[in-house]
């Protein structure tokens, strides 16, 4: 007996950053529309399912939730095979979360190859602590040809749907075209 799948497509993606940026609280933002304020840091990876729609397609996302310690960087090469996306998440208030964005997008370039990637910056409902401007977010995704740049507030909602949304178009644009127009 064959078994039709209830969805078109299925989509890895990667949430990246250092440790506590927000990456746990963003997705389980997207997955339940609830925020949890005392979330342990992750341990490794943690995985997750989301089943979407977008315009007239079933996408299933798998969301890779990739711990942010320095100790657990030599497993991201392997969970990188595969991934049709990744966001890289880095603390408004932190500008060291986003000094180790290049350290982050090479390992992603070597392992996945050329796959969309989108720039977050987050925890902006603390925009009153801001010590990275959005301008300077922006010149980041652009000096890193990064594919897009969003600010979002997990605890707040703001923009997370809209997040999900842009890398979800941007990965459905880039395996969906016919390699010859690409």
């Amino acid at each position: 007996m064959k078994r039709i799948s209830n969805y078109d497509f299925t989509y890895k993606i990667m949430m990246l950053g250092d440790a506590s940026v927000g990456k746990t609280s963003l997705t389980l933002r997207y997955i339940s529309g609830s925020f949890l304020e005392d979330l342990k840091l992750t341990i490794g990876v943690d995985f997750y399912s989301k089943y979407t729609k977008f315009e007239d397609k079933r996408i299933k996302l798998q969301l890779w939730d990739f711990g942010g310690e320095e100790r657990f960087r030599f497993l991201l090469s392997q969970y990188c095979k595969g991934a049709n996306g990744a966001f890289f998440l880095y603390d408004i208030t932190n500008q060291v979360t986003l000094d180790h964005l290049p350290d982050w997008t090479q390992i992603i370039r070597d392992q996945a190859g050329d796959i969309p990637i989108v720039l977050v910056g987050s925890k902006i409902d603390l925009d009153e602590f801001r010590a990275i401007s959005r301008e300077d977010g922006i010149q980041a995704s652009k000096k890193y040809n990064l594919d897009a740049f969003i600010e979002v507030s997990s605890k707040n909602g703001q923009n997370v749907e809209e997040a999900f949304k842009l890398l979800t178009e941007l990965i459905l644009t880039e395996y969906s075209l016919p390699s010859d127009t690409k």
